[in-house]
């Protein structure tokens, strides 16, 4: 990750670990969440330490949540968002690197379906597998992550996060329609290109005379403005644009297969010979 989006990420595990509950029962909920060894965290993350002092005198739940689905099912709603928020913030992580977006939970293996499986209960469905005997649940939908941390307490730095992402789909949508844009210039120019010269060898081979009225104005305006798109030369002729198109590909068409000088031959036949004179 860049270090913007590695400060981002901080600033959201900061907001979610200033969050104080005011319920015992969610303060209860989110310790037993971090999954702490001995009342301490894991690491040497400043933020969490504070947390676990700030938690350190809460009785944590008889029953193991991680583990005892009955006592998550007595759990009200705001009891699970607080276990889940100390989830996060023990056991998982944020990468947004690539402007992509990549939570996970690394947990015991035993853990990593009954956690999926809870997720997917409240319409955030997550996969899961086993990775070097730990148990890793993930989520790389952008959605999905941001509802988890807006349904856990984030505020200010989801609103960042979303921000950054719309900001990122916006650059990506231009990035696409000006790359499109170009190629249809580099196409258009090299096609003007081609009737140019088809154009000029005709009317050095004098078959550009020959043809009907529709192509030569069409040849004398691609002549005049070669940067001009079939559309705006249809505009400029007061014509159909699918006239113009059909002009332009005769053009081609006869200096790639000869169709003049068998159009001027064909024209000449049903005519009827001179009389030879009487000498």
């Amino acid at each position: 990750m860049s270090e913007t989006e590695r400060d981002l990420v901080a600033a959201l595990r900061a907001e979610l670990a200033a969050i104080d509950p005011v319920r015992a029962c969610d303060r209860a909920a989110e310790r037993a969440g971090m999954d702490l060894v001995d009342g301490r965290v894991r690491g040497d993350d400043p933020v969490m330490a504070r947390l676990a002092v700030r938690l350190a005198a809460t009785p944590e739940p008889a029953a193991d949540l991680a583990a005892d689905d009955a006592a998550w099912d007595r759990l009200a709603d705001h009891c699970r968002l607080a276990w889940l928020r100390g989830r996060f913030l023990g056991r998982g992580s944020l990468s947004l690197a690539g402007g992509r977006t990549h939570l996970e939970f690394v947990v015991r293996a035993e853990e990593a379906p009954v956690l999926a499986r809870r997720l997917a209960a409240m319409d955030l469905p997550a996969s899961w597998r086993v990775r070097r005997r730990r148990g890793v649940v993930t989520w790389k939908s952008a959605e999905t992550v941001a509802s988890f941390l807006g349904r856990i307490g984030s505020g200010p730095g989801l609103l960042e996060l979303e921000a950054r992402q719309v900001s990122r789909t916006l650059r990506g949508e231009l990035n696409r329609v000006l790359n499109a844009e170009s190629a249809n210039v580099a196409r258009s120019v090299v096609a003007a290109g081609r009737q140019i010269a088809a154009i000029e060898r005709l009317e050095a081979d004098g078959q550009l005379q020959e043809q009907p009225y529709v192509v030569r104005v069409v040849a004398a305006a691609r002549r005049e403005v070669p940067e001009a798109t079939i559309t705006e030369l249809a505009e400029r002729l007061g014509v159909h644009r699918s006239a113009v198109q059909r002009a332009l590909e005769r053009l081609e068409r006869l200096v790639l297969h000869g169709e003049g000088r068998l159009a001027g031959r064909r024209g000449t036949r049903g005519r009827r010979a001179p009389a030879a004179p009487v000498g």
